[in-house]
């Protein structure tokens, strides 16, 4: 009997070496990082005051100058501390080549984050971002991510009883991508379970659409004639539409939008492009008002801008928002929108964010997480988390 428990008891504690064992082993070859390749770490710090969830792009130019070999062979990235995999997107910009790597990353206030990269094939992500072209509904451009869905009205649609000029937003309660299932049910005002689409347009700016302001006046251009997708998920879809030029108080104007949503995010980033003959030009970011009484956030020293409307009946409450993170001018409201004013220069790129949440997503219940949240956006725009490249141990 004592031989028994003898061999039982050895056989354990071979168990418990061999899983030692294993363990310091993959230590070893996590921490080694792939020597073979390159020693090298990426390392991300959070030195502020909030916790991060978010995508960090590292340019694919730094990241050769530290690993010669990027490109020619698969590559998964690793959390060193916990020995998962991170998840990320090559960032092409409608290049042949890969312009930047997006990280997915998730990180405490104070921490630090040591991101090791091994060869091997990554893990292929379901798409959280999609975006697309929409010609059997008047060539509408729709996109969407794990939240929340937008879209922008085409040429097809003007001269139509339909026709609507700014920002749409479709509202969505699954992280599940929605976009084909709705067009091709063509109920997109019903709730079917997910969500659904009540957020009224028409002829104004819309969720934050940008147009010129001059003379107390917008001056909306028509609907966009030609798009571009330039990169499509997993983690964040990017394109570009195109605005015929139109007059603007006797001055010809164009205009290019480049458009970009990551997983996760309530808002959108927006590159705008205006082209004119003029040293300046004043534009105003906007959100329509409802007639009823909503929440009004205006912090124009901070640069954000956020309504959170009145209930619509039984569907719900839509929260909207922008963030101006280059000056604004000014910021007020008129009898149809919240504005932000600002003014642009010829050929260079002016960036705002803007987006929206609804409370029956469940994420974002009331005006005051809405206005947090804007808050906290900005706060994480003015201060970047912290990247730098490192040779491993």
């Amino acid at each position: 009997m004592k031989l028994k428990y003898i061999l039982i008891a050895s056989f354990c504690f071979v168990i418990i070496l061999q899983n030692i064992f294993l363990a310091g082993a993959r230590d070893r070859s996590v921490l080694r990082l792939g020597y073979d390749i390159h020693p090298i770490l990426i390392k991300i710090k959070n030195p502020h005051k909030l916790n991060r969830e978010e995508l960090i792009s590292i340019p694919v130019k730094e990241l050769i100058s530290h690993w010669k070999d990027f490109g020619k062979k698969e590559f998964k990235l690793i959390n060193t501390n916990t020995r998962k995999e991170i998840f990320y997107q090559l960032e092409y910009l409608g290049n042949k080549e890969p312009v930047n790597v997006l990280l997915q990353i998730k990180i405490e206030t104070g921490a630090e984050l040591n991101v090791g990269i091994i060869l091997g094939i990554s893990t292929v992500l379901s798409p959280k971002t999609f975006a697309r072209y929409v010609p059997e509904r008047k060539d509408d451009f729709a996109w969407e991510n794990d939240r929340i869905a937008f879209r922008m009205y085409g040429k097809a649609l003007e001269g139509t009883k339909e026709d609507a000029y700014g920002l749409d937003v479709w509202l969505k309660r699954t992280d599940k991508l929605i976009l084909n299932e709705r067009y091709k049910r063509g109920e997109y005002h019903i709730d079917h379970g997910d969500g659904l689409d009540y957020y009224h347009v028409g002829f104004s700016l819309g969720a934050g659409n940008i147009a010129p302001y001059i003379n107390d006046s917008i001056w909306f251009s028509k609907n966009y004639h030609r798009y571009e997708i330039l990169d499509n998920g997993p983690l964040r879809s990017t394109f570009r539409l195109f605005y015929d030029e139109w007059n603007v108080a006797g001055q010809k104007v164009s205009v290019t939008k480049t458009i970009s949503l990551d997983a996760g995010s309530q808002l959108n980033k927006m590159e705008i492009q205006y082209n004119f003959k003029e040293n300046v030009l004043p534009v105003a970011v906007g959100i329509i008002k409802r007639k009823e009484k909503g929440a009004i956030l205006l912090a124009e020293q901070k640069g954000v801008m956020g309504y959170w409307e009145p209930a619509h009946g039984k569907d719900g409450i839509t929260g909207v928002g922008c963030i101006l993170p280059d000056s604004v001018k000014e910021m007020k409201m008129d009898k149809k929108h919240l504005l932000s004013i600002a003014e642009v220069k010829p050929n260079q790129i002016y960036i705002y964010y803007t987006g929206a949440a609804w409370n029956k997503a469940g994420k974002i219940t009331n005006e005051n997480q809405w206005f947090q949240y804007l808050d906290n956006f900005a706060e994480k725009l003015k201060h970047p988390l912290e990247v730098t490249f490192v040779k491993s141990k």
